[in-house]
């Protein structure tokens, strides 16, 4: 099952006279519970891309189909109402409120965007943070764990509201090397235990080679699909 449906999509940006075409008659599908990875060099459209399927921003055209809906018809209401609804979003620098404990900063969404009354919330948020190996922590706030734990917490947060598709732009850019594939196992086991799709923009060899399906971009053009799944039935 697809979740994510790309046709002939391009993103154009304007800055005064000049026209930056972001994205360029990109093709490309994401299947359920699937490790995908956006590749290639800065300025090849990863991020814009993960932007127009987080409906955090509009196609100029072609079509996106992201869990059944067409993201150019959604407002900016509407796409915000998909988006917590549907879609976490993991950072490279975190992204935690510094105010909020751990435990907090899980809860954040559900009390945002989702309204869920304090005793299913509660339920919600501690079996995150033992799913993330971060219930002893949960007092604590950002500049009281490491890099590591931050991550864990961001990785708790982007599934609290049960999200069914989590876009990550460069996870583990600020991890040393261990750190950064106990975090890649962690995602790994969190898609197997929630079948959650996780959707990668990197430039990290280490997502790459953990990734079952990798598009490689250049200047907004989808050039290379790589899918190991492929490989592994062939």
């Amino acid at each position: 099952m697809s979740l994510v449906i790309a046709k002939g999509l391009t993103k154009t940006y304007r800055s005064g006279d000049v026209e930056v075409q972001a994205v360029n008659g990109a093709d490309f599908s994401i299947e359920a519970a699937s490790f995908v990875a956006f590749v290639g060099p800065s300025g090849s459209g990863k991020s814009t891309l993960l932007n127009l399927i987080g409906c955090l921003d509009h196609p100029s055209s072609g079509t996106l189909t992201v869990l059944d809906s067409d993201i150019a018809t959604l407002d900016r209401r509407a796409a915000a109402q998909f988006r917590g609804r549907n879609i976490g979003f993991i950072f490279q620098d975190f992204n935690l409120v510094p105010v909020l404990t751990a435990y907090e900063n899980i809860e954040y969404p559900l009390i945002m965007v989702q309204q869920w009354p304090a005793p299913r919330r509660r339920e919600q948020v501690m079996r995150l943070l033992r799913a993330v190996g971060m219930e002893a922590q949960a007092d604590k706030r950002p500049d009281q764990l490491s890099g590591g734990q931050k991550q864990r917490v961001a990785v708790a947060r982007a599934l609290v509201s049960n999200a069914r598709l989590v876009l990550a732009d460069e996870p583990t850019a600020n991890l040393d090397h261990d750190t950064a594939y106990r975090i890649i196992d962690l995602m790994k086991k969190m898609r197997d235990e929630f079948g959650t799709t996780f959707v990668f923009s990197t430039h990290d060899t280490k997502i790459m080679s953990e990734a079952e399906v990798t598009y490689t971009l250049e200047d907004g053009h989808v050039v290379s699909t790589t899918d190991k799944r492929e490989a592994a039935h062939a």
